[in-house]
C-alpha cells in the first residue's frame, strides 16, 4: 500500500480549549466538529483526518466442468454421461472441496430419434494450487465429451468485509500517528482517543488486462479481479500534559 507524503499542520486556539486540529480540513467541516467539541467540556484535543488505501486478491475460483453425449437408447447415454460425472466428483473431492462447494445439474431431452443428456457441475475453490491439479487431471483423463471450463475468480463476502475492516482499522492507525507527531512538536502526549468516525468509505475492482497475443499467467489472471477499498476517518484524542502521560 502506497500512502500519500504526509502534511501535518496545527494550531493552538485558547478560547476552544486547546484544539490542535488538522489544518487540511474545510472551514465547513471545522465549524461542525467545533460544536461537538463544546459538548466535551472544552477538553484539550487534537483533532486529526486519517486516510488509507488496501487491496485484496480473489480468495475463491469458480469452475464449470460439463458432460454432454447423445444416443439412440436412453440407458446408453445415461451411463455415459454418469460414469464421467461420477468421476468429476471424485476428483473434485480428492482435491479437499467440500461438499456445500460442489453443484450438480443434470438434464435429459429427446429430439427425434437421439436422447440427448447434459450434465453440469459447479465447484467453487478456495485454494488455487488445488484447483489448477484438478483441472489437469480432469483435461487428461477424460474424453471430448468433457469440457472444463476456465477458472472465474471472485471474492466472498467474508473477503470483502474483512477488507473493509482492515482499511478503516488503517486510517485510525494513520490519524493516530499524526497526531502522535503533533504532540511531539508541540510538547504534549497524547491520550485516549475521544472520537471515531468514518468520513468516506470507497471500493473498486483494479488489476491488469490481458495484452493482445499474450496469455495471462495464474497470478496475473488472480491479479484481474483484484478489489481495492479506501477510508478517510475524522478522529479526536484528548490531549495531555507531557508528565502526564498514559499508555493506551
Amino acid at each position: 500500500m502506497a500512502h500519500s507524503p504526509s502534511r501535518v499542520f496545527a494550531t493552538v486556539s485558547p478560547n476552544a480549549g486547546d484544539v490542535y486540529r488538522d489544518e487540511n480540513e474545510s472551514v465547513f467541516n471545522r465549524g461542525r466538529k467545533q460544536t461537538r467539541l463544546h459538548a466535551q467540556s472544552n477538553a484539550r484535543v487534537v483533532q486529526m483526518t486519517g486516510c488509507a488505501e488496501l487491496s485484496s486478491p480473489p480468495d475463491r475460483a469458480s469452475v464449470t466442468i460439463s458432460v454432454k453425449n447423445s444416443k439412440e437408447n436412453v440407458n446408453d447415454v445415461t451411463n455415459s454421461v454418469i460414469r464421467r460425472l461420477e468421476y468429476i466428483l471424485q476428483t473434485v473431492r480428492q482435491h479437499d472441496v467440500k461438499e456445500e462447494n460442489i453443484t450438480v445439474t443434470k438434464h435429459l431431452q429427446r429430439e427425434e430419434e437421439l436422447f440427448h443428456m447434459q450434465a453440469e457441475v459447479l465447484v467453487v475453490f478456495s485454494d488455487f494450487e488445488k484447483m489448477q491439479q484438478a483441472r489437469a487431471v480432469l483435461i487428461e483423463k477424460l474424453d471430448k465429451i468433457v469440457c472444463v471450463g476456465d477458472p472465474y475468480y471472485s471474492h466472498s463476502a467474508e473477503c470483502l468485509s474483512l477488507l473493509r475492516r482492515r482499511v478503516c482499522s488503517e486510517a485510525v492507525d494513520n490519524a493516530r500517528l499524526k497526531a502522535s507527531e503533533v504532540c511531539c512538536i508541540l510538547g504534549q502526549a497524547l491520550g485516549r482517543p475521544l472520537l471515531v468516525r468514518e468520513e468516506e468509505s470507497r471500493e473498486w475492482t483494479s488489476g491488469q488486462h490481458e495484452m493482445t497475443g499474450s496469455p495471462l499467467t495464474l497470478h496475473q489472471k488472480t491479479a484481474t479481479t483484484l478489489v481495492s477499498a479506501s477510508s478517510h476517518v475524522f478522529v479526536t484524542f484528548e490531549l495531555r500534559p507531557k508528565n502526564n502521560r498514559r499508555k493506551f
